[in-house]
């Protein structure tokens, strides 16, 4: 099993939602209303993004700001 790291960047747009994307998976972006929720639905878009990947026998589009734990992580983030 292995574990994928991502930095996570925000923005919090005029109308008050917040942008959420992960620069090293291109395309891999959320909104929400909250921080939080723009966070909640960025894991699961990077899980899914991952999981593709994965399945399609793909790498990674890059190893630069990415942590890769070949064991298995909980990540904890407040």
């Amino acid at each position: 099993m292995t574990s994928y790291v991502f930095t996570a960047e925000f923005t919090e747009e005029d109308d008050g939602r917040w942008s959420a994307w992960i620069e090293v998976l291109p395309g891999c972006a959320t909104w929400g209303y909250t921080k939080a929720e723009a966070l909640a639905a960025l894991q699961d878009a990077a899980q899914a993004y991952v999981e593709v990947l994965v399945e399609k026998g793909q790498k990674l589009p890059s190893k630069e700001g990415v942590q890769v734990v070949h064991r298995p992580r909980v990540a904890v983030t407040v």
